[in-house]
């Protein structure tokens, strides 16, 4: 059988969003299930099927998403509603949405931590600091429990 010629095709868009918190190490099987259930429980089995949201690739704090040409507000608007992948939780934030995957290859930045890992004191319990660029600094508390995330920016921890 021969292929479809180019105007016959379903014409698919790419749509980039950033995977929070930085430090997050996502499975793209994982993403892709976490994907597809926030489409299905926002947008309903019908529509969820008519839009085709599938993960391309999942690497370097980063996410594509493929899905049917005129959907892309519907999925992207689903990617803001997943909130956790494989019992780690995450926030997608739509970066740009294009036609071609290497478009949006040049969106992509590397997501560096900046040097610097150091513990801070909040009331009784002890924190690890991440500091990323732009002023952005992350708290994890320390421990084996009960482990929660603070966002602070540095002029929050000069203040302190």
């Amino acid at each position: 059988m021969r292929p479809r010629p180019p105007a016959m095709r379903t014409k698919r868009r790419y749509i980039l969003a950033r995977i929070l918190p930085y430090r997050a190490r996502v499975d793209q099987k994982q993403m892709y299930f976490a994907v597809i259930e926030a489409a299905t429980s926002l947008l309903g089995d019908a529509a969820a099927g008519l839009a085709q949201p599938a993960v391309v690739f999942c690497e370097g704090g980063y996410v594509v998403v493929r899905c049917r040409r005129g959907t892309e507000k519907d999925v992207a608007v689903a990617l803001s509603t997943v909130t956790a992948v494989a019992d780690e939780r995450i926030a997608l934030r739509t970066v740009a949405t294009s036609g071609t995957i290497h478009a949006l290859r040049r969106r992509m930045r590397s997501i560096r931590q900046l040097p610097g890992d150091e513990e801070v004191k909040i009331g009784e319990t002890y924190f690890a600091v991440y500091r990323y660029p732009r002023q952005k600094v992350d708290l994890v508390e320390k421990g084996i429990k009960h482990q929660k995330s603070l966002f602070f920016t540095e002029a929050d921890l000069e203040e302190r």
